[in-house]
């Protein structure tokens, strides 16, 4: 059974319900195949996304940000400019006065409805972090438990700054949208180094960042709560896929699927022989348990994580966890005659090298 539904990027996979009696990673007869599609498809019975005002293609309403910018005025936060909603400033913290090098060390973010306005200081010696609302809510307005940044020294501070011209064309080569880095507020360092920062954000608020070069090295932020990347996206989604990194995550924004969030690292070499640990034990998958209430109320979900053997160790490890009842696992097509693609991103590239 197959679909015919094209678009502008397609992405085609099968996958195969898990079933506990079968050993891992066993082929069942149930197997499908389905698209990624932008518009609907057989998959979309699955994987059902949320309303998402940054995906409307009606014109937006005119936002109030006249209201927020007097509001952030009074408690000291200037934009040099109008704050144009969507966009993200690094403006002087009035907190910390940009610190001892008087940097530009405070990230404010005006979400693309206008609704609000987030804000935090990257000056590791203050870490002033708040949102403001356009309506009668109450602003939250305070300090949060900052962290130092690998390899850098106590006295230095990280600083983050909208994304360059050789990211975001770096990300267009990989067929991923500006529109689509800056929903998910894909930043990078500031400074020297080109580095993209992927930052983890919960109910809005910025919880940690994990980093990334285009040579594909990788660090994280140390001592930060381990959680789901794009967890806001599950808030109202009763089916969910779950990718083993960032850009995985985005490749599938980009095939018009929001519901789907990703592992923030780490795929294990084997699927263990040893008893799921309980969930304080449990350090490695930590991130699950730290997002049970979101995961808990989900009917389906499609483990596409990489195609090579410690991804799929890891789909294993996901499944018991989460239970096999309800997980699918996706099958990557081959690309010759003996490999199949590794992940939605490598997939997503040979789609458009095809047109």
């Amino acid at each position: 059974m197959s679909s015919n539904t094209t678009f502008n990027l397609n992405l085609n996979f099968n996958f195969n319900n898990f079933n506990h009696r079968s050993p891992p990673f066993s082929h069942p007869s149930n197997d499908f195949s389905f698209f990624f599609s932008s518009s609907p498809s057989r998959f979309l019975r699955f994987c059902t996304t949320r309303p998402s005002s940054a995906v409307s293609h009606g014109p937006p309403s005119p936002p109030p940000v006249k209201v927020l910018m007097e509001k952030m005025d009074l408690i000291g936060i200037v934009c040099d400019e109008h704050c144009t909603p969507g966009k993200y400033y690094c403006l002087f913290c009035p907190k910390c006065k940009g610190g001892r090098f008087i940097e530009r060390s405070l990230s404010l973010h005006v979400i693309p409805t206008g609704d609000f306005a987030m804000w935090r200081c990257f000056q590791s010696e203050c870490g002033w972090a708040g949102r403001i609302f356009a309506d009668g809510r109450l602003a939250f307005n305070g300090f949060s438990r900052t962290v130092k940044t690998v390899g850098r020294s106590a006295r230095e501070s990280l600083v983050l700054e909208p994304l360059g011209d050789e990211l975001i064309s770096y990300f267009n080569k990989r067929m991923i949208s500006q529109e689509t880095l800056e929903r998910n507020v894909v930043m990078q360092i500031a400074g020297r180094q080109v580095a993209i920062a992927f930052t983890y954000r919960q109910n809005g608020q910025l919880v940690g960042c994990k980093y990334r070069t285009m040579d594909k090295r990788f660090w994280q932020e140390k001592g930060t709560e381990k959680l789901l990347y794009g967890i806001d996206d599950i808030n109202d989604a009763n089916e969910l896929i779950i990718v083993e990194g960032e850009m995985d995550k985005l490749s599938v924004e980009e095939a018009g699927l929001l519901n789907c969030i990703s592992v923030p690292g780490g795929a294990p070499s084997k699927v263990s022989t040893d008893t799921v640990p309980s969930n304080e034990k449990d350090t490695a998958y930590q991130y699950l348990w730290s997002c049970k209430d979101y995961l808990d109320k989900v009917s389906r979900i499609i483990l596409a994580t990489d195609s090579d053997e410690p991804g799929q160790a890891l789909a294993e490890e996901l499944a018991r966890r989460l239970g096999k009842h309800r997980c699918w696992r996706v099958d990557w097509p081959y690309k010759d005659d003996f490999n199949r693609f590794k992940d939605a991103n490598e997939l997503s590239l040979d789609e458009a090298t095809q047109k």
